[in-house]
């Protein structure tokens, strides 16, 4: 995934254990390079064609997976010390052959839309527990960038 234009974002594809009674997805070991501590785990279900974001955490590490359905997940890198600074990028996520963990550091602003024709499920592992005072939050109901991130 070389075309990765954000310092510190990191895609690796996860492994699928296939078996005819259901699959065995992997998400994250604790001996992995990326993991740096646990914080919590959670899931958000995303319904088709609706889009939620922007957001931006000032310490916590997202680590995102899609097992259910398929997202389009868009970056942009705010961090003025970064040597991507105001980079825009956009990935897609999900199952069968995207099935893909990103690492979104803090810092980096992030907004995904549900591009399945049913609902999708991502799954969150943060290096910290959430805290409502930690993130910002730019509460919008279409593909809208800010123009002054261009």
């Amino acid at each position: 995934m070389d075309q990765l234009k954000i310092e510190g974002v990191t895609i690796k594809q996860l492994k699928i254990i296939p078996n005819f009674k259901g699959d065995v997805l992997h998400m994250m070991r604790n001996d992995e390079q990326d993991f740096k501590s646990f914080g919590e785990c959670y899931f958000s279900e995303i319904n088709p064609s609706i889009i939620k974001g922007w957001k931006k955490h000032i310490n916590q590490t997202q680590n995102f997976s899609v097992p259910i359905g398929r997202i389009n997940i868009v970056l942009f890198d705010d961090r003025q010390d970064s040597k991507t600074f105001k980079n825009i990028i956009e990935i897609t996520l999900g199952r069968p052959d995207l099935y893909n963990r990103i690492k979104i550091p803090p810092g980096i602003y992030y907004s995904f839309k549900c591009i399945s024709t049913s609902p999708a499920m991502i799954i969150n592992i943060t290096d910290i527990p959430h805290d409502k005072n930690e993130s910002l939050t730019i509460d919008l109901s279409d593909n809208y960038i800010p123009f002054e991130w261009i």
